[in-house]
Parts: C-alpha cells; sequence; structure tokens
C-alpha cells in the first residue's frame, strides 16, 4: 500500500518532541521547537522559484492531512558544475579566491592570543628602557661632577699650554670613539633588519604548512586542485544562501571550531559505550546515503538519563560523542562529483521523554546549535517516526515559518505507517525489524548477496500463496516474511509431490495482529515438495507483502 506521510519539518536531527501524555505541556515545547526550526531555517536558501512554490500552496501548507503522496520530496542538490546556474558558480570560485587568499596570508585562523602575547612581549622592552634609563640618570649625573672636576683642574692649569693641546688630542680621540660607536649602531640596525627578514622567513614556512589544511579530508587549498574541495564548499555556499562573505565567515568559524574542541582527533577518543543505544549508523538508503538512527525513548530510563544529563561535565561528554558519532558517519561519504555526500537522519519519538526535561532541552538545543553551524547541508533528509497524535497541529503551527524546500527534506509518520514511510526511501532488508524490515543484527542467514526482497500484493478480501519449491530431499529452506500492517490470516505448510503423503503444518494459521513483527523461518524436507506460505486478507484494503527465500543444501547433496 501506497504510504501515507507528511513531508514538512526542518534540517534538524535533535529535535525532540515530547509525549501524548503530556497535553498540558505541548505548547511550551512547541514554541521551544518552533525557535529551532527557525535555526535550521537560516540555512535554507530561497528563491523566486521556492517562494512561488510556496505562496501557490497556500493554505494547503497548514492543513493538518497526513496524507503527501502528491507532495515531491526533497531532491538533493547536485555537486557537479556543470549543473550549477551561473550565479552559483560565480559565488563558489569567488569563495575559493576569498580562501586562498586567506590561506597565503596566514588569516584563516582567529589569533587572539597571538595578539595578547605580542602586547605582552611589547609591554616588557618599554618597562626595561625606563628602569635602564633612571639607573643611566645617576650615572650620568656622576659624569657631570667629573667633567665639573676636570674644568676645575683645567682652570688651575690654564697657564701649561702643552697640557690643553693634550687635552685637546683627547677630545679628538672622543669624536673618534663616537664615530665608531655610531659604525657600531648602523651595525645593529643591520642586524635587526636581519632579525625582521628572519621573521619573515618563518611567516612564510608557516603559510606554506596552512596550505595542507583540510576539513574531513578534503584538501581546501583551490590550487591543489581536489573536486572535494567544491564539494565542501557548496555545502557552506547554500547553507548561507550563495552569499560569499556569509559562507566565508562560516567556513572560518567552523574550522576555529574544530581547532578549540580538537575535532580532527575526536574518532581516536574513547567516549564509552553507554550511548550507543541512543543514536547509531546503520545502513544505506535506496540512495547510497548511510543511515544515523536517533532513538529518544531511551531516555526514558531515569539511570541512563541522569548518567547523561545529570551534570555539565556530563552534558558536554554527551555532545562530545554526538559530535563523534557525526564524524563516523562522513567517514563513510565520498566528497566527489556526483558522489554521496550527506546523511539520512531517522529519528524515532516514540516513547520520548519530550522537551519537559530541561537537562535534555538544553543538551538538544546545543547539539542542534552546533551541528546546523559546523556541518552544514550533511543531512540529505530528515524521518521522524512514532510522532504523536498532537502532530497536526504541531505541523499546522511550523508550516508558516518554513519554506518548500525545507519541508521537503521532513518527513512524519504516525506508528501505523513507520514501515511503509521507511520503504519509500529505504529498502526492506536495509530497514531494521523492529521498524518492519527484514535486517537483524549480526544476521548470519541472510546478506545482500542473496538477492533482493521480492513483493506480493494481496487484494482485500482474497488470498495469495508464496511457494518455495524443494526437489531434493534433505535441503532447509529458509525465509523471511512481513506484511505491511498485517491484520490477515498466516500459515505455513509442507505439501509433497507425492499424493499420497500427508501435508506437514510448519505454522498453523494465526490471525496476525497489526503489532506484528517480520516472521522468519525454516524447514528441512525429508521428501520433494514444496513450502507454501498463505496469506488470507480478510479486511477492504489491500496488503503488501515483503518476502526473500534461500535453499541450504545439505552437505550429502
Amino acid at each position: 500500500m501506497t504510504a501515507e506521510v507528511k513531508s514538512e519539518d526542518t534540517q534538524i536531527a535533535e529535535v525532540v518532541v515530547p509525549q501524548q501524555e503530556e497535553p498540558t505541556k505541548v505548547a511550551d515545547e512547541t514554541v521551544v521547537a518552533v525557535e529551532a526550526m527557525k535555526v535550521a531555517e537560516k540555512d535554507e536558501p530561497r528563491t523566486v522559484e521556492v517562494e512561488e512554490k510556496k505562496i501557490e500552496a497556500g493554505q494547503e501548507e497548514l492543513s493538518p492531512s497526513p496524507a503527501v503522496e502528491k507532495s515531491s520530496s526533497f531532491r538533493e542538490e547536485s555537486t557537479l558544475l556543470s549543473d550549477l546556474r551561473e550565479y552559483e558558480k560565480k559565488a563558489l570560485i569567488e569563495l575559493k579566491s576569498k580562501l586562498e587568499e586567506a590561506i597565503l596570508g596566514n588569516n584563516l585562523f582567529k589569533k587572539k592570543e597571538d595578539h595578547k602575547d605580542e602586547k605582552k612581549e611589547e609591554e616588557k622592552p618599554l618597562e626595561g628602557g625606563s628602569e635602564e634609563k633612571e639607573i643611566e640618570k645617576p650615572a650620568e649625573e656622576g659624569e657631570k661632577s667629573e667633567k665639573s672636576a676636570e674644568e676645575g683642574e683645567k682652570s688651575e692649569k690654564s697657564a701649561e699650554e702643552g697640557k690643553k693641546s693634550e687635552k685637546s688630542a683627547e677630545e679628538g680621540e672622543k669624536s673618534e670613539k663616537s664615530a665608531e660607536e655610531g659604525k657600531k649602531s648602523e651595525k645593529s640596525a643591520e642586524e635587526g633588519e636581519k632579525s625582521e627578514k628572519s621573521d619573515v622567513v618563518i611567516e612564510e614556512k608557516t603559510i606554506e604548512f596552512d596550505k595542507d589544511i583540510s576539513l574531513w579530508g578534503v584538501p581546501l587549498f583551490p590550487s591543489k586542485g581536489s573536486e572535494g574541495t567544491d564539494v565542501i564548499l557548496l555545502k557552506f555556499l547554500r547553507a548561507r544562501e550563495f552569499r560569499v562573505n556569509e559562507a566565508f565567515e562560516m567556513l572560518k568559524n567552523t574550522l576555529q571550531w574544530r581547532k578549540e574542541f580538537k575535532i580532527d582527533s575526536i574518532l581516536d577518543e574513547d567516549l564509552g559505550a553507554d550511548l550507543s543505544s541512543v543514536a547509531y549508523m546503520n545502513g544505506v538508503d535506496r540512495e547510497g546515503h548511510p543511515i544515523c538512527y536517533n532513538i529518544y525513548g531511551v531516555f526514558g530510563n531515569s539511570e541512563l538519563y541522569n548518567k547523561t544529563f545529570g551534570t555539565d561535565e556530563k552534558r558536554e561528554l554527551f555532545l562530545r560523542w554526538r559530535f563523534q558519532l557525526m564524524e563516523k558517519g562522513i567517514q563513510k561519504l565520498e566528497f566527489k562529483s556526483g558522489g554521496v555526500s550527506s546523511l539520512l537522519q531517522i529519528n524515532d519519538l516514540k516513547n520520548s521523554p519530550g522537551l519537559s526535561k530541561k537537562e535534555l532541552r538544553v543538551a538538544t538545543k546545543q547539539a542542534v546549535g552546533l551541528l546546523q553551524d559546523n556541518y552544514p547541508e550533511f543531512v540529505a533528509r530528515n524521518i521522524f517516526i512514532n510522532v504523536p497524535f498532537w502532530y497536526y497541529a504541531f505541523n499546522a503551527l511550523l508550516s508558516p515559518f518554513l519554506t518548500q524546500r525545507t519541508k521537503s527534506k521532513f518527513v512524519f509518520a504516525r506508528p501505523a505507517k513507520v514501515t511503509e514511510t521507511l520503504l519509500k526511501y529505504i529498502p526492506a532488508e536495509e530497514i531494521p525489524i523492529q521498524y518492519g524490515g527484514l535486517k537483524r543484527e549480526n544476521d548470519l542467514e541472510f546478506s545482500i548477496e542473496d538477492g533482493a526482497i521480492s513483493e506480493l500484493i494481496v487484494k482485500a478480501g482474497s488470498t495469495e500463496t508464496i511457494e518455495i519449491p524443494a526437489p531434493e530431499v534433505g535441503n532447509t529452506f529458509l525465509w523471511d516474511l512481513t506484511v505491511l500492517g498485517w491484520e490477515v490470516n498466516y500459515k505455513e505448510e509442507f505439501v509433497p509431490n507425492d499424493e499420497g503423503s500427508y501435508t506437514i503444518i510448519i505454522q498453523k494459521g494465526n490471525k496476525m495482529g497489526s503489532q506484528e513483527g517480520p516472521i522468519r523461518n525454516s524447514f528441512r524436507n525429508n521428501e520433494p515438495g514444496k513450502v507454501v506460505l498463505s496469506i488470507e486478507n480478510g479486511t477492504y484494503k489491500k496488503k503488501r507483502v515483503l518476502y526473500r527465500y534461500k535453499t541450504k543444501k545439505s552437505s550429502s547433496t
């Protein structure tokens, strides 16, 4: 059955929705969520076409209806230069020019601490010079007294002309000494100039080192000609609506943040495994985007909640762990033209404690802001599943604040529509069994090489069967099967080829409720025949069946 999903929200992965058990707090929490959405809205480019579509949508955007079969889903922007518009190409060229100039001038990082050190160094010689002057003053006064004594001696010996001639000779020697001292001062000035030149050489070496600067393993120096450079820079440009100066400042701030928080070495840190159930990477979608699952219901455990958010230090550790997970996801991306350079986010709101929890709200807000500022355009699509019933009011409230492009990135799914929604973007073999897919943790039976998933439609009021041929004796037959929404009668049996043999019931017919998970079963035959899986649909809606099977031959055959 075709999924019915409302595609509306922003590009934030950490928005947490409260449980429906707290209706009195919905209004306050919605306001907080709206503010978070406004933050995301800053990163969404607005074009004339987008605004025209938004105007044409009109009241339809505010409708609480969950059906969005007609709405087009977000299409990730191309990283191919040939697909860019002229103003986008010009903006990219201009940003590359500014970036190269900043790297060559060694002006990419802030130097506040360096300036402070320079001021201190400049103040020290000034203080030292004043002390030397104070020390020299009494020495000069002593020299003056000596000179006056000498002048007294000169007056007493004025009659002796021979001695006067000797003094004039001494004065000539003094003038020669002063000339030599002038030469020495010139030499010292030349040495000072040499020292300044050496500083220039040192700076040139530093600039040469900065040419190797990179971001997520991609060289940023444009002259190196890496195709990944354009892909990274386009992310910052799109996050700032192709305003070059703002994109450049965003890039500089990101580099500074990564340097101060030592993000480049975060993958080597052991931040513990306690939060592995909170968020994790698992599988890829139909377009090859790595999938990140965020499970907020685990914070309903008070012990884990306090262990994660109990103190400021613990919240800081949580944030660092979340950045580490983001960096792990980025390791799976390929920054090249036409490559996959963003993630798919799945946000499970089932049993979430919600934004009513202050510590969770504060940590969420911090994570949202930092991820938004330092990982631009890294989320291709955000899917929210197990959304509470009041989502419709929430959706209507948010719609006026969001562009069509923003809303097209977001998908909401009620509990009954989780599997159908995920199947629109993720193949069944990549969807975990808890969400109705066929992917099991550490599965040793089925793999990607076993082939794609088959699909069967069971019309209303009809019965369909799946037959697994078993012509050889002694083999083991293994199968996976799930029915979207279930509410059908299901049974499994082995039917021998020999009409005189009895049919073997593998699983007797049962009424399968809507909450049933995927089925995995196996059977080993002792005679030729076939395994028959029967699905009887007694409802008024058609049912969608997904299944796969394989044969494990015995060693004797």
